[in-house]
């Protein structure tokens, strides 16, 4: 919450010169970028390039975003009718590199966000790639809230004598801000959801941001805290473009005001009156512990971390807070009934694991719309049709009124070749009829062996 967004972005438009300005007409390539910034995932660049929108109201600055998840030809059409500010991922960047759609010769100023999470996912490769295209006399930015060895060498093979400069409050020289209450629980796993839904009820609570470490707990914990009446959306890997818009959309409005999210997914979102931040599974290490608690305690605001800690992850937990300083080598054990649990956080007394009918006031992400942005397509859970042909096969049939199987028109015979001679024609609503069918091929296939 620094405003490192604009820090950048203000001497990105401010270098820029637009169509209209006065000198566009002498650039080399007046329709290519003059500036490209690359972060790690789609969420954070339709957030940079919202606020450097914002930020451009009355220029005429063409900021184009670049990102996988949707179709490549809006973007290749927005290219061609001409960037001066490009914003996106390394994947599709480097796509539409190869395919020649984006020409990186006319750019002065380049942008690295967020380059230690670029590293954590492995696009150090496409970062060195993009680098190495475009001019080498220009104005080149990194930031990163932390600096592993690989960023500290990215930045000395791709940096002249760079200025370091570090964002701290003067008077917090810790690695987590003051203003974060940071609060540890060793938590049962079979009792997480029960201590989490009461947390949600806490006094004063804002939006709530969940952290799970994988995509499979994340789509769980989503569906079992809006089956106990919570607004709640998901954004993890496993979700098409579309649905995680639409939940980062329907936080951000505030038809849902609970996010369960996965650690990549969520990177350096900003959204605000983000009172609690929930540790749902422990963090891999501090440097995450850091970026997740970032979410709440944002520009000056204060805000609540809570971690939970199971009996497998003390070992790291504890490095986690020697390395922060935390003092909490051994978190307090705790139960969704102990006393605790309701002082620390505020949480009335008598609060259940359920969410009271008459708190559902939130629309609900049902309320905000899904838009069909052309990427892959994928099934409600979140797979794509194209992953475990098995399960996308199933997943297209249909079960009329009386609950016998209908599949899809022209499937039949395939449902048919798959049972054969396996043993699952019992399972099926023809088994009555299979035995009749498959006892002359048996007979043949006898006959033959014979001869």
């Amino acid at each position: 919450g620094t405003g490192k967004t604009l820090g950048f972005g203000i001497p990105v438009l401010e270098d820029v010169i637009a169509p209209d300005e006065p000198g566009f007409d002498d650039l080399l390539n007046p329709n290519s970028p003059q500036a490209l910034i690359v972060l790690p995932t789609r969420e954070l660049s339709k957030q940079v390039a919202s606020d450097l929108r914002a930020a451009a109201k009355y220029l005429s600055t063409r900021i184009v975003e670049i990102y996988g998840g949707v179709a490549f030809e809006p973007q290749i059409s927005a290219l061609k009718k001409g960037a001066d500010v490009v914003v996106g991922t390394p994947g599709r960047l480097i796509d539409l590199l190869r395919q020649g759609h984006l020409h990186l010769s006319g750019v002065e100023t380049v942008v690295l966000d967020e380059a230690d999470e670029m590293l954590d996912l492995g696009f150090l490769p496409d970062v060195e790639t993009l680098l190495s295209r475009v001019p080498s006399h220009r104005h080149t930015m990194l930031f990163s809230a932390t600096m592993p060895g690989p960023v500290v060498a990215l930045a000395r093979k791709f940096m002249e004598h760079p200025t370091h400069i570090r964002a701290q409050d003067p008077d917090d020289q810790h690695q987590t801000v003051n203003t974060v209450k940071q609060v540890v629980y060793r938590v049962h796993s079979l009792n997480k959801v029960e201590v989490l839904a009461r947390i949600l009820q806490a006094e004063g609570r804002g939006r709530a941001v969940i952290f799970c470490r994988t995509k499979r707990t994340a789509a769980r914990l989503g569906e079992d805290l809006a089956a106990r009446g919570f607004a709640v959306g998901s954004l993890h890997g496993d979700l098409g473009q579309g649905a995680r818009e639409q939940a980062l959309r329907a936080f951000r409005n505030g038809k849902v005001d609970v996010l369960v999210a996965t650690d990549v997914a969520a990177r350096g979102i900003d959204v605000d009156d983000v009172t609690h931040v929930i540790n749902y599974q422990c963090p891999e290490d501090e440097k995450i512990y850091i970026h997740r608690i970032g979410r709440t305690g944002r520009a000056g605001n204060s805000g609540t971390a809570v971690t939970f800690v199971d009996w497998d992850d003390t070992p790291r937990w504890s490095l986690i807070s020697k390395a922060l300083g935390l003092g909490v080598p051994e978190p307090l054990e705790t139960y969704h009934t102990s006393p605790h649990l309701f002082t620390d956080l505020d949480i009335p007394e008598g609060t259940t694991g359920r969410l009271p009918r008459a708190k559902r006031t939130r629309p609900g992400l049902a309320a905000e719309v899904l838009e069909d942005l052309g990427g892959p397509s994928r099934d409600p859970r979140g797979r794509g049709r194209s992953a475990g042909s098995s399960r996308s096969r199933s997943s297209r049939s249909r079960r009329s009124k009386d609950g016998d199987q209908t599949m899809h028109p022209g499937k039949q015979g395939r449902s048919d070749r798959g049972t054969r001679g396996r043993g699952r024609g019992e399972h099926s609503p023809r088994a009555a009829e299979a035995p009749a069918r498959r006892a002359p091929r048996k007979r043949i296939r006898r006959r033959k062996g014979s001869e």
